[in-house]
């Protein structure tokens, strides 16, 4: 696994956002150590469990809704170890 500056290697972030989307709420999931692939795969694999949409952009996955509680209990069981941003 690699470390980004600032992102300790194993510490994943879910931020939650709704600037710019009418106050709808997304998360962002940051600092996950996957390749394109994987993130890819990753995603399929959260936008099914949770039952939404979203994307892959850069290297961070949006999910749409707010499903932090779920999201990070899926990670967890990863082996992630993650910390919640952003209200």
């Amino acid at each position: 696994m690699r470390s980004s500056p600032g992102n300790p290697v194993g510490i994943v972030y879910l931020e939650r956002q709704t600037k710019g989307r009418r106050g709808k709420p997304i998360i962002l999931i940051r600092g996950l150590p996957l390749n394109r692939l994987d993130l890819e795969e990753t995603a399929r694999k959260f936008k099914t469990k949770c039952g939404v949409g979203g994307a892959v952009i850069r290297d961070n996955i949006l999910i749409q809704g707010d499903k932090r509680a779920l999201l990070k209990e899926e990670l967890e069981t990863m082996g992630y170890e993650v910390k919640l941003t952003g209200g």
